[in-house]
C-alpha cells in the first residue's frame, strides 16, 4: 500500500508544476481547431467533387 501512496503524492507534486492554460487561451485554441476543421472539410469536399466530376467524364 505504501508504494501507491508514494506514487499518488508524487503525482500531486508533478501536477502542481504543470502550467495550465487560462480559459481564454483554451477558448482561442478551440476556436482555431473548429475553424481549421471547417476549412479542411470544405477543401476536401470541393476536391472530392471536382475529382468525381473529372473521373465521370473520363470514364463515361
Amino acid at each position: 500500500m505504501k508504494p501507491i501512496v508514494t506514487f499518488l503524492s508524487e503525482v500531486k507534486v508533478e501536477l502542481s508544476k504543470v502550467s495550465w492554460s487560462t480559459r481564454e487561451e483554451l477558448l482561442a485554441a478551440t476556436a482555431v481547431v473548429f475553424v481549421f476543421t471547417a476549412l479542411m472539410t470544405v477543401y476536401i469536399g470541393v476536391v472530392d467533387l471536382a475529382l468525381s466530376k473529372v473521373l465521370s467524364v473520363i470514364f463515361k
